[in-house]
């Protein structure tokens, strides 16, 4: 068995896929980059282009689509949440009505301990009732700590009892560093998140749950008379954000996890530790215009595209196709194309039989100022294997080959 390893800029692994380096639709004009904030000194966060200077204290930037990470700093460090922990709050309401447990349109009943949560508010008068949809654009748009604990109560039947169903929830869809002792995000020692797994859940809330996301959007709620505003700075001031949650405490300073969709792609951003709401504001936009100017989306195969054949040992056909299985997309500096690279790694020949779908390799994307990505290769076709009678021959070239 061997190892073949192909290597290639751009150009040169258009021979092996038509689709390669295709461009995505242009991006949206940009906005003008405003001043960075005023505040602490700046350190930087890294990318695969060199390093940013940002006064925030914890910032992941990734492409959706790819995965790619285009600013880092500290975000596997764990921290203070404050109510971005809000967003695993509703996924579990999310994933509570879509399997049938809870209605958007069942009303709870508001508990003495839920009207006497502090901090920000729906302003829920005790005793009375809201529904499901109403408790959720309460957390959502106002932020409101007493509509968590209605949700949580009635979920879980206590505070408590909801945080250890959503830390372990958590674990399952991928957060590996979060510890949830509260639904609000209340001040705990022990209640963190990491910018990284505050990323994570932002991308499963977009994908596992699409029919709520639009919540996030949402300029403003309106409840017992009172009209609160969506507290995300970002909506409303850059083009194409639509979600999702701002979050505060002393210990936290400000912070935000958003997303911005714009034509075909879709970055998002987490924030932390920035000294006030004006920087986080500024900060935040700064940031993601960054992401969209720097980096762009490549596509270098389509789903279907033979990327390469691969032998096939005592098969009834010489080789197999070796594709994507779906369009393969790198996100890459804008102007640095050319220092793209790909490498191919598959063991040779395949034994048959090879089942269309089984994986045989990986793709390896890599180049200077390019984000690294591993992605799977999967046979593009079914090979039999041959009978006894017709492996015979086979067989003996290759050990007159000196193969076996």
């Amino acid at each position: 068995m061997f190892r073949r390893t192909m290597i290639g800029a751009s150009a040169g692994l258009g021979l092996a896929a038509p689709a390669l380096a295709q461009n995505r639709p242009p991006a949206q004009p940009q906005r003008p980059q405003p001043a960075r904030p005023a505040g602490p000194p700046s350190s930087p966060a890294q990318s695969p282009i060199g390093p940013v200077d940002t006064i925030a204290r914890s910032v992941l930037l990734l492409d959706f689509e790819t995965g790619a990470t285009l600013l880092n700093k500290q975000a596997d460090e764990r921290m203070p949440p404050a109510s971005m922990s809000k967003l695993m709050t509703m996924y579990a309401v999310f994933d509570q009505v879509k399997a049938g447990r809870l209605r958007m349109d069942q009303s709870l009943t508001v508990s003495e301990a839920a009207w006497r949560m502090g901090g920000s508010k729906m302003f829920l008068e005790r005793g009375s009732t809201a529904t499901v949809e109403e408790l959720s654009r309460g957390v959502i748009i106002q932020s409101g700590n007493d509509a968590c604990v209605v949700l949580a109560e009635h979920i879980s039947g206590s505070e408590r009892a909801f945080a250890e169903m959503i830390t372990s929830l958590g674990r399952q869809i991928g957060l590996t560093s979060s510890t949830f002792r509260n639904a609000t995000g209340w001040p705990d020692p022990e209640h963190r998140m990491t910018a990284r797994d505050l990323a994570t859940l932002a991308r499963r809330i977009i994908v596992d749950h699409p029919e709520f996301y639009r919540f996030y959007s949402e300029r403003s709620f309106r409840w017992n008379n009172i009209t609160q505003e969506n507290r995300n700075p970002l909506l409303g001031r850059v083009a194409g954000a639509d979600g999702l949650k701002t979050g505060h405490t002393e210990e936290a300073g400000y912070g935000l996890t958003a997303s911005v969709r714009r034509g075909e792609r879709r970055l998002i951003l987490v924030v932390g530790g920035l000294p006030t709401m004006r920087a986080r504001a500024e900060e935040s936009e700064r940031l993601m215009e960054w992401g969209f100017r720097e980096f762009d989306n490549v596509v270098l195969f389509r789903a279907a595209d033979t990327i390469e054949e691969v032998p096939v040992h005592l098969g009834d056909r010489r080789t197999v196709p070796l594709i994507g299985g779906r369009e393969v997309v790198a996100t890459v500096p804008r102007g640095w194309r050319d220092s793209l690279q790909a490498r191919i790694r598959y063991e040779a020949p395949v034994p048959a039989p090879v089942v269309k779908g089984q994986e045989l390799g990986r793709l390896e994307i890599s180049g200077r100022g390019v984000p690294p990505m591993t992605l799977p290769l999967y046979a593009g076709a079914d090979v039999e294997r041959l009978g006894v009678l017709a492996r015979i021959p086979a067989v003996i070239g290759q050990m007159m080959g000196g193969r076996i």
